[in-house]
């Protein structure tokens, strides 16, 4: 018997596995490329609200939280000296207790004040504007526990008053202990349908 030796029609089928390999390479490149584009936009955006949650936490340490301290210092001051952030700070007694009194002394605050979510019931929030103003960020801010320690809120002298060189100091200053407070900020994009945000938390030392 001969055998049947037909090469009829291999040049189309090696044409078609070709076409199609061609095709699965190109949709691989696509998608990776696809993909790239919006890993690097989420990053982006990402990095934008990672910064302003960073401003915020500057806002709070350095401007906002010694304001806390004076009991002068009410809601119409804050809006006074920080127009244009849309500055909300809770001047409640649970704020007071976190301000001076460990964490397992807050009396005063309810279950959500009490929380380490900064999105529940934030001592402090404000909005930053951003590009265009219309896209801000809104940053919560909120102490989540304290460590209490022997701070002179009123100010202190770090230099000792000039003197002759032999001479004596006979006022004891007790070793500074600073007040530890654990705080916590989200900043959070304001964008419809947007879930781009940063939540920092940090240690401070007053």
């Amino acid at each position: 018997m001969a055998a049947l030796r037909s090469e009829r029609g291999a040049a189309l089928i090696t044409a078609l596995m070709l076409t199609t390999l061609s095709l699965v390479i190109a949709m691989a490149l696509l998608t990776t490329i696809i993909t790239g584009t919006h890993v690097a936009a989420s990053q982006k955006r990402y990095r934008s609200s990672l910064t302003a949650a960073q401003g915020g936490v500057d806002l709070f340490t350095r401007e906002i939280m010694p304001r806390l301290f004076q009991s002068d210092y009410g809601a119409t001051s804050f809006a006074t000296d920080f127009p244009g952030l849309e500055l909300k700070v809770t001047l409640s007694p649970c704020l007071r207790q976190k301000l001076t009194l460990p964490g397992s002394s807050w009396t005063s605050c309810d279950p959500a004040q009490a929380s380490s979510d900064p999105t529940q019931a934030p001592d402090v929030s404000f909005r930053l504007a951003g590009l265009p103003a219309a896209a801000g960020f809104s940053i919560g801010t909120k102490i989540v526990n304290t460590v209490p320690g022997n701070t002179d809120r009123s100010g202190y002298h770090l230099l000792d008053a000039g003197g002759a060189v032999a001479a004596q100091d006979d006022v004891i200053h007790p070793q500074h202990v600073p007040t530890m407070y654990h705080i916590r900020v989200q900043g959070v994009r304001e964008e419809p349908g947007t879930q781009e945000k940063a939540r920092l938390s940090f240690l401070y030392a007053y």
